[in-house]
Parts: structure tokens; C-alpha cells; sequence
């Protein structure tokens, strides 16, 4: 079958076909040919150029009128098929800063230039690439049934979520004002624990939020045989390093989810010199806006009280600030989480769904639902590692590739599959409500 189909090709195809899995079946070669090319092909946020050009003609094909450019890169297609609900579908573009390891054909050879101007490799380390292959799925599923349902579809490919601002530069750009608002909001996302044929999912609080915080830690620089005279910023932001864990373990309920690490720690030059200045990149992770705050006001505490104890003037205290707007936390919408699982427990059986915990990393598929009418949101986690390797791992002790991991790859064809046909079957579900 051609990579490229049209939509009545497709409609043909659906029609003739017994079922959804049969339509799949057939669709999969292409959808296959289609994540191993965008594996091949990464780019980093905000460049995702050719990523987007790519995802536009794929669901253009698929019989949607295609708005390009939205908030960067950004996609907004949109399927009207008569009077009805608007379901909001989304898949994200970019990738990660990464050199891959593996030896598969389509591993990802490419380098770039970062914003700073460094040569990077780049990876989907975080299966954007099957995101966007179950989302293409769907589409081309769902335009080619067109006469099992009334209603709008939204399908939205969006920048920058790795950097968590793509989501918030498309709905600057007005995607709920240009295109039809949604009643629901739905995503897919990998995960690298789960086994193919499986989906993970929380209700109610599923991901953190994410802030990075830099710390300029300042001193008077010397000799290194003479730290007398000198004030050394390597002393004092080492001691700010472990007094931020006293955030967590002395100031906040001991229930309370809240990671503060610090993953860059700049300073010096040379053995014997003690530097003027320490460069502190924190990624900060909680669960509820008091938390946040509660947390971000503690950092500047600590670094203000640190600095005055060690004898820094007003004018050589740390300097600490936020990168960014961060990610805020997402909530599975409890009603929509319980809707879209009692389908595909009804599809798939009870034992493919399982039940997880909030995790502490961040989407801004969150932002979404920061509306004024609160829209709902639900995102799922689809399981992509084969069965036997997670029994392998279990046996042996053996630690499975994270997400962002050089080694980190879903396995294809049962996730490609799998991921489709639960996304569409959400979908009719939801389109299908009074």
C-alpha cells in the first residue's frame, strides 16, 4: 500500500473492512514506514520545520483543513462532520538534544546547532515520533468513517513540548479563538516501562509541576592558598546544594511530592584559583500551586540566608531567577478518565489498563485545560516495550531504558497499533456523548 493514501481510498478501505483492527492492519505498513522516517529526521523545539511540514501533508491527505505555522511550528487541522461535540486531539513534534545508541536502520544520525549555538545530536528519546504516528492513525481512521459519527475534530501537532512552552505559544496564538473550541482534550504518550498492549493512566493530579531556577553564587575570588581573603562562591553554593534538600525533608508535609535538583554547577577555571562566581541550574518539580510557591520562596531564603552567613555584602548575595513561564501540573479530567479507560477496558480487557501514580516529570499538555471553562483533559501513557523484555528485566535485575535515554525505543508495530486504535475508539466515544 502507498505511504500516501487519499481519503477515498480510505474511506473504501474502512468501509470494506470488518472492523477497526482490520482497517489498522492495512494502514500499518505506511504508519510504520512513516515513524521509522520521523525517528530518522528529529529536530529540537521550535525548529521542527520539516517535522511539521511533514505531519501537515500527512493529515491534509487525510482529508482535514490544514493550518500551518500556529504558535511556531505548530499544526491545527480540523475535521467538521455535521452538528455534534469537538474533540481536540493532540501529538507534540520535537526532540531532545540526544545522541542515540542502537543499531537499528533507522536509528537517528542527525546533528544540529542548539539555540546556543553548540552542535548537538538529536533523538526522539521521548517517542514524539510515535506520538505522531498514532496521531496520523487516527485521523486517517476516523476522516474514513465519517458516517459512524456527527461532530468537529481538532487535531493539533504542537511544538516545544520538551521545552514546555509550545503549548502556550499555540494558545497565544489563538487556537481557541481561530479554531472550533474543544468539549475535550486527549493525548497519547509513550512509556518505557509499560508493556506493548497496555496502557498506564492516573485520574485527578498525573504530572508535576516543572520550573528551572539558575543561582549566580558570587564571591571574591583569589589564591587558593590564601582563601582568607577571599570569599569562595565553590563553599557556599556547595552548602546551598544540600540546604535545598531541607525543603523537602524539613519544611513540607512528609507526604507531599516535590523533587529539587540541582543539574549544573559551573565555577572556577584552575586547581589553586578560587573563582568570583558559581553558575546553579535547578529544575524544581510539585504537585499544587502552594507547593510551588511555598518551594521557590524557600530557594531564595536559603541562598539569601547562606549568603549573609558567610560575610557577603548586599551587593554579592546569590541571584536567583526563573527560566521561562515552567510547566504547571496536569489533571486528568476524573469524569473523562473514567469514560475513555471504561472503553478500552471494554476493548482491550481490564488487565490492559494499569493504574499509576502521579509522576514527577512535566507536559504542558496541562495548559489546555487553563481555560476560563476549564476544558477537560485526559492524556494516557502507551505501553511500547515488548512483553518479554520487561519478564527479562524483572528476572535479571536489569533496568529498562528510560524516557531521554540514548537507548530508549518503542517497539513499533504492537505500539503503532495498539496506540491507534485506542485514540480513535476514545475519540468515537467521546463524540458519540449527548
Amino acid at each position: 500500500m502507498k505511504l500516501f493514501v487519499s481519503l477515498l481510498l480510505l474511506s473504501t478501505s474502512l468501509q470494506a473492512a470488518d472492523s477497526l483492527d482490520t482497517f489498522i492492519e492495512e494502514q500499518r505498513p505506511s504508519l510504520i514506514q512513516l515513524y521509522e522516517h520521523l525517528h530518522t529526521h528529529p529536530e529540537l523545539s521550535f525548529h521542527e520545520e520539516k517535522t511539521s511540514a511533514r505531519m501537515a501533508g500527512e493529515i491534509r491527505k487525510a482529508g482535514f483543513e490544514v493550518t500551518e505555522k500556529v504558535g511556531g511550528f505548530g499544526v491545527v487541522a480540523v475535521l467538521k462532520n455535521g452538528l455534534g461535540r469537538t474533540v481536540l486531539v493532540r501529538t507534540d513534534l520535537d526532540g531532545l538534544p540526544v545522541r542515540e545508541i542502537g543499531s537499528v536502520p533507522y536509528a537517528s544520525k542527525t546533528t544540529t546547532k542548539d539555540d546556543a549555538g553548540n552542535e548537538v545530536s538529536v533523538m526522539h528519546a521521548c517517542g514524539h515520533d510515535m506520538h505522531m504516528t498514532c496521531w496520523i492513525g487516527a485521523a486517517r481512521a476516523l476522516a474514513a468513517s465519517k458516517d459512524q459519527w456527527k461532530g468537529t475534530l481538532v487535531f493539533i501537532a504542537q511544538p516545544a513540548e520538551e521545552r514546555g512552552m509550545g503549548a502556550l505559544a499555540m494558545i497565544e496564538d489563538g487556537l481557541f479563538q481561530r479554531f472550533p473550541k474543544p468539549d475535550v482534550c486527549l493525548a497519547l504518550h509513550c512509556d518505557s516501562s509499560l508493556a506493548t498492549g497496555t496502557f498506564g493512566f492516573t485520574s485527578g493530579p498525573a504530572t508535576a509541576s516543572t520550573d528551572t531556577v539558575d543561582i549566580v553564587v558570587k564571591g571574591i575570588g583569589g589564591h587558593g592558598a590564601m582563601p582568607n581573603l577571599t570569599k569562595d562562591p565553590i563553599v557556599l553554593a556547595s552548602q546551598i546544594v544540600l540546604a535545598l534538600q531541607t525543603i523537602d525533608s524539613r519544611e513540607l508535609h512528609p507526604v507531599e511530592p516535590v523533587v529539587i535538583t540541582v543539574g549544573k554547577f559551573i565555577g572556577g577555571t584552575k586547581s589553586n584559583i578560587i573563582p568570583d562566581k558559581v553558575e546553579l541550574g535547578l529544575t524544581v518539580r510539585t504537585t499544587s500551586p502552594e507547593t510551588r510557591k511555598q518551594v521557590l520562596d524557600s530557594i531564595k531564603r536559603i541562598c539569601r540566608g547562606l549568603g549573609i552567613a558567610a560575610g557577603l555584602p548586599e551587593n554579592l548575595l546569590p541571584e536567583i531567577s526563573l527560566v521561562g513561564p515552567g510547566t504547571p501540573s496536569l489533571h486528568n479530567d476524573p469524569a473523562l478518565t473514567t469514560r475513555v479507560t471504561q472503553v478500552w477496558a471494554d476493548a482491550f480487557g481490564k488487565t490492559s489498563l494499569v493504574e499509576r501514580k502521579p509522576t514527577m516529570a512535566g507536559e504542558d499538555f496541562s495548559r489546555y485545560t487553563m481555560t476560563a471553562d476549564k476544558i477537560p483533559v485526559f492524556l494516557a501513557w502507551l505501553g511500547t516495550v515488548a512483553p518479554e523484555k520487561i519478564e527479562q528485566a524483572k528476572a535479571t535485575g536489569e533496568i529498562l531504558p528510560s524516557l531521554h535515554s540514548p537507548f530508549y525505543r518503542p517497539e513499533p508495530a504492537p505500539s503503532i497499533s495498539f496506540g491507534v486504535k485506542a485514540m480513535t475508539l476514545a475519540v468515537l466515544n467521546e463524540l458519540k456523548r449527548e
